[in-house]
Formats: structure tokens, C-alpha cells, sequence
């Protein structure tokens, strides 16, 4: 069946329609002006942490304006050749162009997506930390799977990771893991695979190569920033230290540079080894406890709304995305129903499609809920 291209091309000028209306070109070309305004002030640089934040928050408004305007001339490039396919009968032109229309549709989904992620803290950089749960050495080998699969995904979009801690089971995979995602939107994407992962496959590790379902937990939670107020009295934290490790327990530092810390009151403990020294590793544990104090705080908040609005539902269920490898091989969300029959794909970071049906199924839950 011919791809009807006049329809193609309306329904993506339709979407970027919505794309500008969200994104509301006119004020972002304001917000440019004033910015550029304030980085050619001579006494910027007096105050080095506001001129970084200026500069940075230029940088984001041009490369959102450039994105959405570079899109529109995706689209209309690929209606030009399309006419001129259509004009002159040209076969290999139309291929070209039907090539074409998947990529710009592709790219348009993920700016749509992009416009839908207006959360208060969905900007920001991403802390992923993730848990082996039930099923013993298989659960620690599907935890150091899905760290592999989330570093790919990083890769394959050029986001700059950071890995914080890593806690080594003894026979295979990772107890815990925690890793830094540093790129915009990274949590407002990444905060959708928060929750627990399930995988059904044969044990590599039973003698007897029996089936094994095993569980991993995932937490997602933004980057803390400066400007955020979460002060922790120092009475409230417990700092241990110790020396850090590797798989085996072979000795990767000989000082006492790693830092568990511990926030008394609500029992939350984050661990850091990964930096070269104890005040580095001090330093990335608190701003790392401070994001999951902020994130708490605005659930509880946001629970109390639900409460006095007589809000019953439950969120999403324990578990919500099953990687079976036997006796059929597929990957499903039971939240989206999105699924795939490729696992290997999926665990070399092939996520995206799962990201976007978890932002738009998050979208309609809040809507459903407002």
C-alpha cells in the first residue's frame, strides 16, 4: 500500500502545532532576549555561580528554540521532496523520501514527548539507584543487567553518567547500584522506570537449569540543586566510613575514603565509594540524601492532596515491566501494555520506546487524577 505522504505530512505539521503551542516560542524568543542581556552585563562574572546559572539557562533556552524550529525544517524539507519525487515520477526520490518520513516522525514523537514532560523537577539530571530483590544470584545478575541497560541508554543518546556506588554480590551482579544521569530531562524521562522489574528465564546459575523469576528494584529521583532549600541539622545524620571495594572484595582504595550516611529520622542511608577522597564522597552522599528527602517531601505533600480529595486509587502495582527470556521471549509494561519481542535489544539500552508509553501513560494518570 502507498504511504499517503499529503496526510503524513499534515498529521506531523498537526503535532508540531501543539509542540509550539506548549512550548510557546514567543515567550522562549523572550526569555533569550533577557538572558542574552544579562550575559552581556561587564559585571557578570563577579558572581560566579549566578553567571553560570545565567549562561547554563541560555544555553537551554536556545537549544529547546533551535529544536523546535529545526523540526519545522525537517518537515518542510521533507514535503519538498516529496513534490519533486511526485513531479517527476521518481522512484528512488520517493524511497528516499519515505526513509525520510520515518526519521522525521520519529523525531517529531520525541519532541512531542520532550513537550509533555513539565513536571516541577523534570529538567533536571537523574539519580538511578538500583536494588537486587527476591530470586538470590539471579537477582543480582538482572540488577547489574538493568545498570548495563540504563548506562547504554545514556550512551546512545550522549548523556554524561557518573557511577556513585556500587555494592558487589558475592558470586555474581550487584546488590545495590547508584549512578548520576547528567543530561536535561533526564529524570523527567527516567522517573517512569522507577519501580520493581521482573525477569523469567533459566537459572545460569542452577545446576539443574530450572526456570527462575527474580526481582530488581528501581528509584529514580532528581538531581538535587543548590537553589534547593532541604537543610538537614547535622544532629539528624549519621556518618560511617569505610574502605571501598570491589567484586570479590578485592581492595580498590587503601584509606577509609567511602561514606555510608545515614538520616536518622526517616532511616534513609545513602552509601558513596566512587570518588578519590572521603570529603568527595561525603559530599556526593548529602547532595544525594538531600534529593531523596526532596522527592520524599513533595510525595507526602502530594499524598495529603490526594487525601483530603477523597482520592482512593492506587499507583502502579509492585511490579511494572516483565523481561521474560523463557519459554517465549518479550518485554512488557504492564502499566502501557507496551511490549516488544526483542529482549538483547532492550538490555543494550533500546528503551525508548518504553519511555515514551510510560510519559504519556504518566501524563493521563495526572490527568485522570486532577
Amino acid at each position: 500500500m502507498a504511504t499517503d505522504f499529503q496526510q503524513e505530512i499534515k498529521d506531523l505539521r498537526t503535532t508540531m502545532t501543539s509542540v509550539r503551542d506548549v512550548t510557546d516560542l514567543t515567550a522562549l524568543e523572550a526569555t533569550i532576549a533577557d538572558l542574552e542581556e544579562q550575559v552581556a552585563a561587564p559585571d557578570l562574572w563577579d558572581d560566579q555561580e549566578k553567571a553560570q546559572a545565567v549562561t547554563s539557562a541560555l544555553s537551554r533556552a536556545k537549544s529547546e528554540y533551535e529544536r523546535v524550529t529545526g523540526m519545522d525544517t525537517m518537515v518542510d524539507d521533507l514535503e519538498a521532496l516529496v513534490d519533486m519525487g511526485q513531479e517527476e515520477n521518481d522512484a528512488e526520490t520517493l524511497a528516499e523520501a519515505e526513509k525520510e518520513l520515518v526519521r522525521v516522525k520519529k523525531a517529531v514523537g520525541e519532541l512531542e514527548v520532550r513537550t509533555l514532560l513539565s513536571g516541577e523537577y523534570d529538567e533536571r539530571a537523574a539519580v538511578v539507584t538500583i536494588r537486587a530483590g527476591a530470586g538470590g544470584v539471579d537477582a543480582a545478575d538482572f540488577a547489574e543487567m538493568l545498570m548495563r541497560m540504563y548506562l547504554r541508554w545514556a550512551e546512545r543518546h550522549g548523556h554524561p553518567t557518573k557511577v556513585m556506588d556500587t555494592s558487589w554480590a558475592e558470586e555474581a551482579g550487584l546488590k545495590s547500584a547508584t549512578f548520576e544521569v547528567n543530561a536535561p530531562y533526564a529524570f523527567g524521562n527516567l522517573s517512569v522506570e522507577g519501580g520493581t522489574h521482573r525477569l523469567v528465564r533459566i537459572s545460569p546459575f542452577d545446576n539443574q537449569g530450572r526456570r527462575q523469576t527474580s526481582f530488581v528494584a528501581v528509584e529514580v529521583i532528581p538531581l538535587i540543586e543548590q537553589t534547593d532549600s532541604i537543610e538537614i541539622p547535622e544532629n539528624e545524620i549519621k556518618v560511617d566510613v569505610f574502605r571501598s571495594s570491589g567484586p570479590g572484595g578485592q581492595s580498590v582504595n587503601t584509606t577509609d575514603s567511602a561514606v555510608r550516611m545515614t538520616h536518622i529520622p526517616t532511616g534513609i542511608v545513602v552509601s558513596m565509594q566512587n570518588e578519590k577522597s572521603q570529603i568527595q564522597n561525603r559530599a556526593a552522599a548529602l547532595r544525594v540524601l538531600q534529593s531523596r528527602l526532596l522527592l520524599q517531601k513533595k510525595a507526602e505533600e502530594a499524598a495529603v492532596r490526594k487525601d483530603m480529595a477523597g482520592d482512593v486509587k492506587a499507583s502502579w502495582g509492585d511490579q511494572m515491566r516483565s523481561y521474560v527470556l523463557n519459554p517465549y521471549q518479550m518485554v512488557k509494561d504492564l502499566r502501557t501494555d507496551f511490549e516488544t519481542g526483542n529482549p538483547s535489544a532492550v538490555f543494550d539500552g533500546d528503551i525508548d520506546g518504553f519511555i515514551e508509553a510510560g510519559i504519556r501513560w504518566q501524563i493521563a494518570q495526572r490527568k485522570a487524577d486532577d
